[in-house]
C-alpha cells in the first residue's frame, strides 16, 4: 500500500514538481493549494506525511503546522517544511512549531527524496 503524502503549496509549478516527484516514486498524494483547506483536507485524507510551504497567501504555514500538530489524529504526523524563508532564526522557529524536518527553496530532487524516505522511514 502506498503511503500518503500531502503536499501543501501555493505555486502551481513547486506543487506539481514536488506531486510528480512523489508520485513516480510510488507515493499516494494529495496536492493543496489554499493553506485555509489544508485542516480539513488532512482529517480526510489522513496523510503519513506533510509537506508544507511557510509562506502561503491568508495564512501561516508555521500556524498550519501549529494546527496539525494540536489534532490528536495528525499529531504523529511528520511534516516537512520547504520554504523560501530562510532567514535567521527562521528553522529554529519553524521547528518549534512542530515541524521535524526544514528544506530551504530552491529544492534539489535528492536532497528533497532523502528527507522524505527518512521521514517515512523507508
Amino acid at each position: 500500500m502506498a503511503k500518503r503524502i500531502m503536499v501543501v503549496e501555493d505555486n502551481d509549478l513547486n506543487r506539481k514538481l514536488f506531486c510528480d516527484v512523489l508520485k513516480a516514486n510510488g507515493y499516494e498524494v494529495v496536492p493543496v493549494a489554499d493553506g485555509q483547506d489544508v485542516l480539513s483536507t488532512a482529517t480526510k485524507f489522513l496523510p503519513e506525511l506533510v509537506i508544507m510551504d511557510i509562506q502561503l497567501p491568508n495564512v501561516s504555514g508555521v500556524d498550519l503546522i501549529a494546527g496539525l500538530k494540536a489534532d490528536a489524529r495528525l499529531a504523529p504526523t511528520p511534516i516537512l517544511a520547504v520554504t523560501a524563508y530562510a532567514g535567521k532564526g527562521d528553522e529554529e522557529r519553524i521547528r518549534d512549531a512542530g515541524a521535524s524536518d526544514y528544506l530551504a527553496k530552491p529544492v534539489s530532487i535528492g536532497p528533497f527524496m532523502r528527507a522524505v524516505r527518512g521521514l517515512l522511514d523507508d
